[in-house]
This record gives C-alpha cells, sequence and structure tokens, in this order.
C-alpha cells in the first residue's frame, strides 16, 4: 500500500499563489505516472496536471502557464505550483500515482484550495 499525503491547500486571493505538496510512502522516482486532479462541488473530478517517470508534463488547458508539476525524488514528494490563481480554480485537489506491480492507483485525501475573488 502507497500512501499520499496532501498539504498546503487554503484560502487565497485572486492573482495570488499556493504550492500543493504530495509526500508520498513509496519511492516515486519507481513511479510511473503522478498528478494533480480536482473536482469542484457539483463537477467531476478533472485532471490539472500530470508528470511521467521520465519527466515528461502535461497541464489541462485550463492551467495551462499558470500551473507548475514537479518533484523532488529525494523527499518523495510531488509538487503543483499554482499562480495567477482564479476564482474558477476553486476545488479540493488530490494526489494520485501509480507504480509498477500494484494492482491499482493510489489516492490521496485531497486539499480545499479556495481562490476569493
Amino acid at each position: 500500500q502507497v500512501q499520499l499525503v496532501e498539504s498546503g491547500g487554503g484560502l487565497v486571493q485572486a492573482g495570488g499563489s499556493l504550492r500543493l505538496s504530495c509526500a508520498a510512502s513509496e519511492n516515486i522516482f519507481t513511479m510511473n505516472a503522478m498528478g494533480w486532479y480536482r473536482q469542484a462541488p457539483g463537477s467531476q473530478r478533472e485532471l490539472v496536471a500530470a508528470i511521467m517517470n521520465g519527466g515528461r508534463t502535461s497541464y489541462a488547458d485550463s492551467v495551462k502557464g499558470r500551473f507548475t508539476i514537479s518533484r523532488d525524488n529525494a523527499k518523495n514528494t510531488l509538487y503543483l505550483q499554482m499562480d495567477s490563481l482564479k476564482p474558477e480554480d476553486t476545488a479540493t485537489y488530490y494526489c494520485s500515482g501509480s507504480w509498477p506491480n500494484h494492482e491499482h492507483d493510489y489516492w490521496g485525501q485531497g486539499t480545499q484550495v479556495t481562490v476569493s475573488s
């Protein structure tokens, strides 16, 4: 079992920044992929950003140029730097990861991000 623990959420004004962290109990150097998802009330969970084992990243169109996904292998931690935040970024943000030889993906408990206008 892999545990993922998110932190860094909070309340911020529009235009501000937050950095989310996701600490993994498993070595993230070996992961297949990790990503950040978000879910707003009444909406489906959506992929915000992902990073592959080789370092390739991808972003939802709505966050391109504003959010940056990164990882620190030494700390087994995934990050999401969020800049120029908008009220529509308000959601619960979840970290997810997949590892070789594990039957399913793993999810964190989520961290709330609220952007006020």
